[in-house]
């Protein structure tokens, strides 16, 4: 049976050396006043030290929360995630190769805790060939102290696979919503079902110890067992937290009931988003959606393509997703939505990701090559790693990349057409990308590959891009091809983007959603 114990005890429970399995997205899921409690217990007695730190995403907020309380020097040595972004100390600390750094596919991570609690090997896909998480590549490796090999080519039955393999998890520390006195754990606030069972059972098989941090207490007997998410007997210890503050729901706040199913908000009550070129970039995503489209939508901008599809009157005749398990309703962040049909497991929805589920995805652009390739998850000093990125643009039907031409530019929406009023600094359009996070030389034959920009829109054909739309206003040689660094083919049928998104109010979205 579990045993309730304070953050600190849990901390100096942690033997040095540790493997450290967390789960979640952005601060659901992650247990901050366990995280907090090692870091303090760190800086007072050295200890734990030489952690090795695994998660399949970012668990942060860019401030003072989440895995970056880890980031006191000499208390993790090797670091994994699927992504990291918000986690500035560890990043920095990693930049500089004073840790152990390896970045691999978010998906690939979330379905190894599965293969290791199930006392499988490892994890034999498809995912990640011709990226940088290819041993051929790099490995995932992110850094020059990263020595250790993760992820091996193999060949089985003739074609090419990816092997990531299985290690020994020493603690889990995950967080939930409420433990009854059994050490049963509900999710019942929290913004995504994250695959905290599934890194406890991971724990267990090793011979670990799994620490849950909890809000709320209740008797026996008092939960609904269909709610339980962990059940007691795979939980040794349990920390309620004493501060909301160490509690959040998500990063952008403590608790929002719309995001975990307890009230459905007025589509009113979603602010619209202001007219500017990254309404337009949304608008003409928003117009390669169809009725009854499965879709995924990444973090920035393509998370606002859900904005225009309900503005627009029409959320009702798709399906969103974000690679947390979030299911429907109006997607906030990759981790979160507003008014969700379902939630499955984090897993769960990377099984139906790589499985084909995907009609459409909506990703961000780092930088864009000649080929096709696609650079998000190494850019300049930031190590950040691709997280979904790699699972969902192998696997979805239809993959836009999307984003500004140049970062920064300065431009003019008005009267149906685009005017550049001051270059942008930033070329993001480039001949050769930094790291690859996308392979334009692995997308299947029956898959379409689009990158729509504020400027004009490629289209990846036969390996090559190819200029095919261009905004009103624009002058084809100084705005946009004197603003990349390659030659693209143009289109023999280059057309103009649809004015009517480079207009106020639009309105126009049910002629191109509504098609067959």
């Amino acid at each position: 049976m579990a045993k309730f114990i304070t953050a600190q005890n849990a901390a100096r429970l942690i033997p040095d050396g540790a493997t450290i399995g967390v789960s979640g997205m952005g601060l659901s899921g992650w247990a901050e006043e366990v995280g907090s409690a090692i870091a303090e217990n760190f800086r007072q007695t050295g200890h734990p030290k030489n952690l090795s730190l695994k998660q399949g995403c970012d668990l942060g907020d860019f401030e003072n929360r989440g895995v970056d309380h880890l980031g006191e020097p000499g208390l993790v040595k090797k670091w994994c995630s699927g992504h990291a972004a918000s986690a500035t100390k560890l990043m920095a600390q990693a930049a500089e190769n004073k840790i152990e750094y390896h970045c691999l596919p978010q998906g690939a991570i979330v379905n190894l805790w599965r293969e290791i609690g199930a006392g499988r090997p490892g994890l034999l896909t498809k995912v990640g060939l011709g990226t940088f998480a290819d041993p051929r590549i790099s490995g995932g490796r992110m850094n020059s102290a990263a020595k250790d090999t993760l992820v091996e080519l193999v060949d089985f039955r003739g074609e090419e696979y990816l092997f990531y393999k299985a290690f020994k998890l020493d603690v889990a520390i995950l967080r939930g919503t409420t433990a009854d006195e059994a050490g049963n754990i509900t999710y019942e606030h929290e913004s995504m079902t994250n695959e905290g069972f599934h890194v406890a059972n991971a724990a267990k098989r090793s011979g670990g110890i799994v620490i849950v941090q909890v809000r709320h207490l209740a008797k026996s007997g008092t939960l609904n067992p269909q709610n339980v998410r962990i059940p007691g007997v795979m939980v040794d210890y349990v920390v309620q937290a004493t501060d909301v503050k160490n509690h959040w729901q998500t990063e952008v706040g403590r608790y929002d009931p719309a995001f975990s199913g307890q009230v459905k908000k007025p589509m009113s009550a979603i602010k619209p988003l202001p007219f500017d070129e990254k309404k337009i970039i949304c608008r003409r995503c928003a117009m390669e959606v169809r009725r009854g489209f499965m879709i995924n939508l990444g973090v920035g901008i393509p998370s606002s393509v859900a904005k225009v599809v309900a503005e627009e009157g029409f959320i009702s005749e798709v399906s969103l997703s974000g690679e947390s398990g979030v299911i429907g309703g109006v997607t906030a962040r990759p981790n979160c939505a507003y008014n969700p049909d379902a939630y499955i497991s984090h897993n769960e929805m990377f099984d139906f990701i790589d499985g084909g589920g995907l009609d459409m995805t909506c990703l961000g652009i780092g930088e864009i090559d000649q080929f096709g390739n696609n650079n998000v998850s190494r850019l300049g000093k930031k190590l950040s790693g691709p997280g979904g990125f790699i699972n969902i643009s192998t696997s979805a039907q239809k993959v836009i990349f999307c984003g500004a031409l140049r970062g920064k530019a300065e431009l003019q929406v008005a009267d149906g057409a685009l005017k550049v009023l001051k270059e942008g600094p930033l070329q993001k359009f480039v001949s050769e990308v930094a790291q690859i996070t996308f392979a334009g030389a692995y997308k299947r034959a029956d898959q379409t590959v689009l990158y729509i920009t504020e400027r004009c829109v490629f289209e990846l054909i036969d390996g090559k891009m190819v200029l095919i739309e261009i905004a009103p206003g624009l002058d084809l040689q100084k705005d946009i091809l004197d603003q990349i660094g390659f030659t693209p083919e143009i289109s023999p049928t280059l057309k103009l983007m649809d004015k009517e998104i480079f207009h106020e109010n639009w309105g126009g979205l049910g002629k191109y959603i509504l098609q067959n």
